[in-house]
């Protein structure tokens, strides 16, 4: 298909898509869905911008960031001095259609535990410090701005916030359809969305009403330490599958025995910030589609990213309706706050909320209330917006010291979202043993092999948390763990 061709097809499908995200977004969804469809092949060459900004009647550059981004995505891949062309990796693998029923029965699509629970209802101890993973800095939340919404509801008298909250809050829920169709590329409608007490209560209903003792659960290795336990916790077989650059990485053993869920994090791998591949994330919603997986989709950083592209959520990917995805406002907000979210498939949610009311209740229906203004009024994207500048200036601080001060020893990496900046050592060196000798100089970091359940997995340094420590505070604690791993390199080089 020559440029001429694919101009027309894009112009004839632009209209299809919904224009409630913005035009960039509208045809950003036109052209990924062309590819998906494959009406548009691998290797096929796109229109010059100039070109197809001229028959759809807008802006040059909004073509350049629809662009932009389905090239990050790998959905598009640039010669230079040729074009822009449809990625080869398409090639092989498609997004299957949505049926219009992915699950038959209620008992079909939920584990033994959870159909229990639907059908008789009847009603680190440090976390401080430089440098503590997963914390934000609190001191420039707006809680003036927070107090004065938290007041106006209490002076409202508003009865039937002081009661329990079916599912959570219905015009939170509202809001956030709306944010996340536009920040998240996914479609998805306000009674999907389950307001919960943060992300692990949130990761232990999924485990409880969709998984029975002893069914099996991907997770990543390295992963993320707080979603195993809790998967643990529900007796559920962990089986841990390694990660690489791109992501998650099964091998070809892996795929010959079907879990029934996998856990994880494609936009930004924790601890290693891996970005899932576009080819690997087709392969795994097919693969879960044809054996009736469910996959956890763990988006826990996708407002702290420090790039203009983030990634589009694998919820907004899947037609099958196998993802559950789960968000929360603890990173971006504040840790206290403990509300978090799932969005679930249809034919989940009724099932869903009734084992959420038996097994933990709802509640804080006032910081609901509160959140829901405080994302419609602006407030919420405005910090978003001031707190990424202030993240990435101290992320590249850390970095920047121990880059030139570690040199071979260690390197850091990762780091494009998040909290947090992962340090791979270079030797072998025990990062156990440093994080306990750098707590006795009240330095605070998660040694990066704790995070692994396989050896074959197992990756050694420091994870590294930047987000509460004031720039010009960074170098002194980082100067002490470059002394550290300094001197147990010197250390083990005499002993040799």
């Amino acid at each position: 298909m020559d440029t001429r061709l694919s101009c027309e097809l894009i112009v004839q499908s632009f209209g299809r898509q919904p224009a409630s995200g913005g035009t960039r977004a509208q045809l950003y969804l036109t052209i990924r869905q062309a590819i998906l469809e494959h009406r548009l092949d691998p290797g096929t060459a796109l229109p010059a911008s100039r070109q197809l900004a001229a028959e759809l009647g807008i802006g040059r550059n909004t073509v350049v960031r629809a662009y932009d981004q389905l090239l990050v995505e790998g959905y598009l891949e640039s010669k230079t001095g040729s074009g822009t062309f449809v990625s080869e990796a398409i090639g092989n693998t498609a997004v299957p259609v949505r049926p219009k029923r992915m699950i038959g029965t209620r008992q079909e699509g939920l584990s033994r535990r959870g159909n229990r629970v639907a059908s008789s209802a009847l009603s680190s101890r440090v976390q401080a410090g430089a440098f503590m993973p997963g914390i934000p800095d609190v001191t420039h939340f707006p809680f003036e701005t927070w107090r004065r919404l938290v007041s106006k509801q209490m002076r409202h008298e508003q009865r039937h916030l002081a009661q329990y909250g079916y599912g959570g809050y219905g015009p939170l829920k509202a809001v956030l359809a709306d944010y996340l169709r536009v920040t998240r590329m996914m479609a998805c409608s306000p009674q999907q969305i389950m307001i919960l007490n943060g992300s692990h209560q949130a990761l232990d209903l999924c485990a409880r009403m969709l998984g029975d003792a002893g069914d099996k659960a991907w997770m990543e290795d390295p992963g993320y330490w707080g979603a195993r336990n809790v998967m643990t916790a529900a007796d559920l077989e962990i089986k841990p599958i390694p990660v690489d650059a791109q992501g998650i990485a099964p091998r070809d053993n892996d795929w010959s025995e079907p879990p029934r869920m996998i856990f994880v994090s494609p936009s930004s791998q924790y601890p290693t910030g891996a970005v899932l591949s576009l080819e690997r994330r087709l392969r795994l919603l097919e693969y879960a589609e044809k054996n009736r997986i469910w996959i956890i989709e763990d988006d826990y950083d996708n407002e702290i990213r420090y790039h203009s592209h983030p990634v589009a959520s694998l919820f907004g990917l899947s037609a099958a309706q196998r993802v559950i995805y789960v968000g929360t406002f603890s990173k971006v907000m504040y840790p206290g706050l403990r509300l978090a979210y799932l969005v679930v498939p249809e034919d989940l949610v009724e099932a869903f909320i009734t084992g959420n009311a038996e097994l933990y209740r709802e509640g804080r229906m006032l910081e609901q209330a509160a959140l829901a203004e405080f994302i419609d009024a602006g407030h919420f994207t405005t910090h978003i917006r001031r707190m990424r500048g202030i993240y990435e200036e101290r992320r590249d601080r850390l970095r920047e010291v121990l880059s030139s001060h570690l040199g071979e020893l260690a390197t850091p990496f990762g780091g494009s979202a998040g909290l947090h900046l992962p340090v791979r050592f270079n030797l072998q060196l025990d990062d156990v043993q440093l994080a306990a000798e750098a707590l006795q100089q009240a330095v605070v970091f998660r040694p990066l092999s704790m995070y692994s359940i396989d050896p074959d997995n197992r990756l050694y340094g420091m994870n590294l948390g930047f987000a509460a420590v004031p720039t010009e505070k960074i170098e002194a604690p980082a100067l002490k763990l470059v002394r550290l791993v300094e001197g147990q390199a010197r250390k083990n080089a005499g002993q040799r």
